[in-house]
């Protein structure tokens, strides 16, 4: 069985609630149809009903797999409202949460954030930034964790791991040149989306050029302060560096190079770059020449799960990308 096959697997087995702001769009909207009537998701389409609807039946969808939150509903509106101020360090009050409720962003988020959704999955009518920025401002972030990042997950041909054919790696799309902290972030929730999503116990390794000081200088600096800083955020994590790539994935390599006792070298399924400039690349070469899978990025660091997703993607990779958070979210809630 395929990693996607057991994710769709684990989806319908406790379907989650997915909250589609934009619902409106075609692509959107056949997605969210498709994995609501195929039993992954329970898909909640947020706007104005009247045009939803109309669309729905346009496209000759059973409209019995859908729910449909009206944002012109005031009482319902008024409902998420009291409850969202009600929460423990929100940051909005009343009148300011009405007014940027009346996006259906803000409007799918808020739901989110009062258990009214599992998840708010947005990013072809939006921007990345409109979708940051309202996960911030109604999500919020983690405890502890200073900044939005991102995770792919790469299956790679011919590659055996200590997960068999499956990397974890991140940031290759968000953060462009993180400082320790953000870095320290990043490889924090890196290691708590790989469990949610896939169970395993994360073993994540901060990559540079240098492995334990076989090199000097501000870049090296930056990897090893972050994982200090990792360390003392989350001493429950196997986060261990700074290695160079091989040092980090090939058990060979690292009894070579790492001479102190790590849960991590050798058999890291987690990678974090250094900065973005190494994670985009990184990606690209594991595409083009390890001819891999790549599927994501997944958005993490937030409260709960928020999806971007890319606006010139296919139904097809949407639809596996919200059945990818849906997993997520009930990942978290274990």
């Amino acid at each position: 069985m395929s990693v996607l096959d057991e994710i769709y697997t684990r989806a319908k087995a406790d379907p989650q609630r997915v909250a589609f702001p934009e619902a409106t769009n075609e692509k959107m909207l056949q997605a969210a149809y498709e994995a609501g009537q195929e039993g992954y998701i329970i898909p909640i389409l947020v706007g104005g009903k009247a045009q939803i609807e109309a669309l729905v039946r346009e496209k000759g969808y059973d409209l019995s797999v859908l729910t449909i939150v009206d944002i012109h509903d005031e009482e319902y509106k008024n409902k998420v409202i009291d409850a969202y101020v009600n929460l423990p360090d929100t940051r909005l009050k009343a009148k300011a949460l009405g007014r940027r409720m009346e996006d259906p962003l803000y409007f799918a988020m808020a739901m989110q954030a009062v258990d009214e959704a599992d998840v708010t999955f947005a990013g072809i009518d939006n921007t990345t930034g409109d979708v940051l920025l309202a996960g911030q401002m109604i999500i919020g972030l983690k405890p502890g964790i200073t900044t939005v990042s991102s995770i792919g997950l790469a299956d790679i041909p011919g590659y055996e791991g200590s997960e068999g054919s499956l990397l974890a790696v991140g940031d290759s799309a968000v953060c462009t040149n993180p400082d320790p902290e953000q870095l320290a972030s990043i490889a924090i929730s890196a290691c708590d989306t790989v469990h949610e999503l896939l169970g395993w116990e994360p073993r994540c390794a901060m990559v540079s050029y240098s492995t334990l000081g076989s090199g000097q200088g501000p870049l090296i600096d930056k990897v090893t302060e972050a994982l200090k800083i990792a360390n003392e955020k989350r001493p429950d994590l196997a986060i261990d560096g700074e290695f160079q790539l091989d040092a980090a994935i090939v058990p060979a390599v690292a009894e070579k190079k790492v001479k102190r006792e790590s849960k991590v070298a050798g058999k890291a399924n987690v990678l974090i770059w250094p900065d973005l400039n190494v994670g985009n690349t990184a990606v690209k070469l594991i595409q083009q020449f390890g001819h891999a899978d790549a599927y994501g990025p997944m958005l993490q660091g937030f409260n709960k799960v928020v999806c971007d997703c890319s606006r010139g993607a296919p139904v097809s990779e949407i639809k596996g990308n919200v059945v990818i958070s849906a997993v997520r979210a009930a990942g978290a809630k274990k």
